[in-house]
């Protein structure tokens, strides 16, 4: 049986397929982690604004209490000094806890934003990864179909989507582009 001559490129196409496919793989996988990571920290920032919310509530409430005391303490008669005391020391109670849900907020709005912050990021880095997967495909498609019909003009425009796809990889590394 006669052989047929196997042309050189066709083991350069091979390797630049592997390649390829194994970039594929990983831009999925790790396009994959930072997406998840994107979901839980936003879940996480929603539940530290819900709680920026409810230590707003609390303070509001307490700010009309003590205001509504601070009322009531101007209509009492000089001689109701006891009343008067307890008051005067709620009051000062409902002072202390304003502050207390005011610094509360503060933490909470600095958490939230530092959340938002990395979900921010791990979204940069998501679709720099998910941009590498799509031309990696197209890449490995398009090598694929160069061997089978061995036309080498096909390959090289495989390679140039897999160069494409190579350098959104390495942006989801180093968030570059």
């Amino acid at each position: 049986m006669l052989e047929e001559k196997k042309d050189a490129w066709l083991n350069y196409l091979a390797l630049t397929t592997i390649i390829f496919a194994v970039c594929a793989t990983l831009s999925t996988f790790k396009g994959g982690g930072f997406s998840t990571k994107s979901v839980i920290t936003q879940a996480q920032a929603s539940d530290e604004w819900a709680y920026y919310q409810s230590k707003g509530i609390k303070s509001y409430i307490c700010q009309l209490q003590s205001e509504k005391l601070e009322l009531d303490l101007m209509g009492l008669k000089p001689d109701a000094a006891k009343l008067s005391t307890i008051y005067t020391d709620k009051i000062a109670d409902y002072k202390k806890k304003i502050e207390k849900y005011e610094k509360e907020k503060t933490q909470s709005q600095e958490k939230a934003k530092a959340l938002e912050a990395v979900r921010d990021e791990a979204q940069v880095h998501s679709k720099a990864f998910g941009i590498a997967v799509i031309y990696l495909q197209i890449a490995i498609l398009l090598s694929s179909i160069a061997g089978l019909l061995k036309k080498k003009t096909i390959w090289y425009g495989g390679v140039a989507a897999g160069l494409v796809g190579l350098v959104y990889f390495a942006d989801g590394f180093l968030v570059f582009i």
